[in-house]
């Protein structure tokens, strides 16, 4: 289950597709180094992105790929 303490690397391997959906916030995460230790929440924050509706759309891909 993606939480907002999920690393993005972990988002990333588990369902590719994420990358689009980070690149559209403005998160490179694919070609970041960060994205191997920072949390969604930290990511979201260091990228001034609303949590909650990051978190919304991360876990619509969740579900439609659960």
């Amino acid at each position: 289950m993606i939480t907002p303490n999920t690393p993005i690397i972990d988002v990333l391997r588990a369902y590719p597709q994420a990358r689009t959906l980070f690149l559209r916030h403005g998160m490179a995460c694919g070609g970041c180094m960060g994205s191997t230790i920072e949390t969604i929440e930290n990511g979201a924050r260091m990228h001034n992105i609303d949590l909650a509706i990051l978190m919304k759309e991360l876990q619509e891909i969740e579900k439609a790929n659960g």
